[in-house]
């Protein structure tokens, strides 16, 4: 069983401390007063926070595409919900190969079988 993800939840690169900036695209489905993220997020957000930096080295400072944690049964005006088994790629060092990943989800109400 796979949590809804919403604003309110933890996705960091795999490097621990980069944090991405959340922001629902939605806002008419809330889960524990919180929106719940359909398809595109968190697509193109902001990490802060990320360690990873040293010359020649580049720190994770954005998302860059989804890899995987789309409902495939559940949608929000037509787009697909955020699953807490999120996974996609950063902009850090080494390119094409840093993770972030939802470290909670924002909630533990609603799940969805994968």
């Amino acid at each position: 069983m796979w949590f809804w993800v919403t604003r309110d939840a933890d996705i960091r690169c795999e490097h621990k401390l980069g944090r991405v900036d959340l922001k629902a695209p939605e806002d008419f489905v809330f889960v524990s007063g919180q929106p719940v993220l359909t398809d595109g997020d968190p697509i193109g957000r902001s990490i802060g926070g990320c360690p990873n930096l040293s010359i020649g080295i580049k720190p994770c400072t954005v998302t860059v595409n989804v890899q995987r944690g789309h409902s495939g049964y559940v949608t929000i005006a037509g787009k697909p919900i955020v699953r807490a088994d999120l996974a996609g790629l950063t902009d850090g060092t080494p390119q094409g190969q840093v993770q972030y990943r939802v470290q909670h989800p924002g909630q533990t109400l609603v799940t969805e079988a994968p």
